[in-house]
Parts: C-alpha cells; structure tokens; sequence
C-alpha cells in the first residue's frame, strides 16, 4: 500500500479552448494518432460508464437552486457516505467506487450495503444552472449542507468523500457549519485537493512560462465564457484534439484506459465554458487551510497524486500534516484524476476509512 503514503485552469481551459484557433489543421493526423491509442487493448471498453443510476431526489439550495441527488443502498444502513465531485466533472466521475463499494457478499444482511449519496454540483451535471455570483467555494459548501439536510437524519453517522472542488466544499462545510463534525460527520476522504494556495500553481510548465501565463488566465476564459456558444461548437469539433489534452493533463499512467480518458473528457465538455469560467477565479482564491482544524476531529484520509499537476501531491501532504489522524497515500504515478485512474486505491482507501471508523458505529448501535 506504500505506493507512498509517502495548474490551474489545467484541464478545463486547456479542453475549453480546445478549438478556438486551427480546428482544421493535420486533421488527419490526429485523427490517425487518437486511433492509434485507441486500438490498444482496453480492458474497460465494455465499462457502462454513465449509466449506474440510484433513486433520484431534488434538493433546493438556499438560493433555490435544484441540485440532482441519487442515492444507492439501504435507507436503513448504519452509514452513508456522500459523495461531491470535482470542478467540470459530475457524479458519474465517482463510477468505480459507486460499483464496488456496492458489492457485498451474498449471505451479508442488506443493511451492511452502504447507503451512498451522489450529487452534481451547481452548474454541472444534471443540478441547476447558478448565477455567476453564487459560483462560489462557499456557496457549494451550503450546497452540501443542503444535500445532507436532505438525505440525513440528524444523528446519523456520515463519511464525506471529496474529489478537487468536492474537497473544497467540504472544507467550507467545516468552515461554515463546523457543529455537522460534532454531531453526524465520523471521517473525512479528501482526494486530489487543497487548502489553498493555487494561484501559485505552475500546471506543469516551466516557472518562468507559468508566471507569464498565470495572469492571463482569467481574462481569457472570461473571454471564451462570453462566446460561449462559438466555444462550446469548437469544442466538439476538436474532440481529438481534447483526448490528447485531457490525457496529458489529468492523467500520468501512459497505460491508462482510453475509454476513460474518453469518459473524462466527455464530462468536461458536457460542463460550458461559461461555467468553467464563472468557478475559475474562485478555484484560485480558494483558502480553507482553517477549516482543516474542523476536519481534524474525525479521522481523515488523504489521496495524492505524485504527477498531479493541477493540485500537487505537496498540497495533499500539507493537509495530512494539518490534521492529527490523517492517513496519507501519495501514489507516485498518478494524475488528478485518482478516482478513475487508480479506482481500487480509491476504493480500498474508502474501505479501511469505514473499518477505522467502525468501532465508534458499533458503539452507537449497541
């Protein structure tokens, strides 16, 4: 398990503004280098990715917003885990653990299935399209706190699962509700995520490029947001183009599925631009390094990718160090995308969390 436990608008832009000069360019080459790639074996061709579905609730947000809510598992089982998404995906981006952790042996009880909790965040997925102002950390933590107000009983025993923004909006839950760690929330998974501090993101490049770069951001996604219907046409367009730009950004296993990387970058271009432009700046004055000190009360299990560029492994150790009983895992040869790319680190990662956990639930029930 020593795998070690030892860039900003990344993926969207680069994805978001896939398109937007020399679609037409060595078409035919791209097209000949994606099917190259694809013709590889691929052993999770056959995976029905987008299609696992739980029973579907609405919930309103403070603002009135719909949020898209599934829930999987028994209502009646001793824990639920809720699941929240990262920045342009949804929550099919959660299709591994969502089928594994279903599994359980033939003669267990049906309460010792785990009930799980999906939701999409504001703006992606199937939830409600947001005002630009409420593109907020801080709103998406009310959003949270929604969902459990919604799918929970106060009392019952949660374990929050955050990949990227889902992280974040669980730190601003600790921030804003810190009383939900006292009574209902038993462990945190925080996954390819950070307190803070991503303004000073390099994606990769060289410092010197990074710094000429960083302040352009902004101001040309803002631009792409407000063509957002010319951008969104070029997009699908220039899906080769995206493949290449997803794979090299999110994931670091050269190996890795190309039905996956598919998969991703599907979801990444079913969120519009104007979207992504609208959460960027937030993404960037993202800091809850204080809410750490909530999260701290329960354990906490910390996933890193050792080649993420878009929320290093550095930020992940940061969080670990901040937190008293924090079990780190840095996967040396992974992106930012450890759900899909390494699933059963994931995965197994949730099922020790449960078992540290599982005590203190017995104890509750007896």
């Amino acid at each position: 398990m020593d795998s070690k436990n030892k860039r900003r608008f990344g993926i969207a832009g680069a994805v978001a503004g896939v398109g937007a000069a020399g679609i037409g360019a060595a078409v035919g080459l791209r097209h000949l280098a994606v099917g190259r790639v694809r013709l590889r074996p691929d052993p999770d061709a056959g995976e029905p990715f987008g299609e696992l579905r739980g029973r579907e609730l609405t919930v309103l947000a403070d603002d009135g917003l719909p949020l898209h809510v599934e829930i999987d598992g028994p209502d009646d089982a001793p824990l639920t885990l809720v699941f929240c998404h990262g920045y342009t995906l949804n929550q099919d981006s959660w299709h591994y653990q969502r089928r594994d952790l279903a599994d359980v042996r033939a003669d267990a009880s049906p309460a010792s299935r785990p009930r799980m909790v999906f939701w999409d965040q504001r703006s992606h997925g199937r939830s409600g399209r947001s005002k630009p102002t409420h593109a907020t950390i801080d709103q998406t933590g009310e959003d949270l706190y929604a969902v459990l107000r919604a799918t929970t009983r106060p009392g019952d025993a949660v374990v929050l699962v955050g990949h990227s923004m889902g992280g974040m909006s669980i730190m601003a839950l600790a921030e804003s509700h810190p009383e939900v760690f006292e009574d209902q929330v038993k462990a945190v998974a925080l996954i390819n995520t950070s307190g803070g501090s991503l303004a000073e993101v390099s994606m990769g490049l060289p410092l010197v490029v990074a710094k000429l770069v960083r302040p352009l951001a902004p101001g040309a996604l803002r631009g792409l947001g407000r063509q957002a219907v010319l951008v969104d046409r070029a997009r699908g367009l220039g899906a080769d183009i995206a493949f290449f730009v997803t794979r090299r950004m999110a994931f670091a296993d050269k190996y890795v599925s190309p039905t996956v990387v598919d998969f991703l970058e599907q979801m990444i271009r079913a969120t519009p631009i104007d979207v992504i432009a609208e959460f960027y700046p937030a993404l960037m004055a993202h800091d809850k390094a204080g809410a750490l000190k909530v999260i701290g009360k329960v354990p906490v299990l910390v996933l890193a990718g050792g080649e993420d560029r878009l929320t290093p492994a550095a930020h992940g150790r940061l969080i670990a160090e901040s937190v008293p009983d924090a079990e780190l895992v840095e996967v040396d040869d992974a992106g930012h995308v450890l759900p899909l790319e390494y699933p059963g680190m994931v995965t197994g990662g949730l099922r020790r969390l449960v078992e540290r956990i599982r005590p203190r639930l017995e104890e509750r029930t007896a």
